[in-house]
């Protein structure tokens, strides 16, 4: 049994680079989607051993302090219109990256 290393040097550098490229722009997304007013406030889910269930009372709590980050933000509604705008591109830019190695996987012989 041969190994071409050269190809396995190249997948390898391949599977670093897509997985430095989709952390990047998922982490940028979730950055523009902050900074556009959309904070993803996430409510408790029933799977009470897995995460740390809130109250109701800490869950306004944190959903008042949201909405008072939210009317602290400087920008204006068209600069938080072309934040959200760049946060679903980022995100759209991951998905197409996992559907295209997927694809990749899929129908490459």
């Amino acid at each position: 049994m041969l190994i071409n290393w050269e190809a396995f040097l190249q997948v390898f550098v391949a599977a670093i680079v897509g997985a430095a490229i989709v952390v990047t722009f998922y982490s940028l997304g979730l950055r523009l989607l902050v900074t556009g007013g959309r904070p993803p406030l996430v409510s408790p889910a029933e799977f009470t051993d897995a995460i740390t269930v809130i109250s109701d009372k800490q869950k306004r709590r944190a959903e008042k302090a949201v909405a008072k980050a939210a009317k602290k933000n400087p920008l204006s509604d068209g600069q938080k219109r072309l934040a959200l705008a760049a946060a679903y591109a980022c995100f759209a830019v991951c998905a197409a990256a996992v559907l295209g190695a997927l694809l990749l996987i899929l129908f490459n012989h």
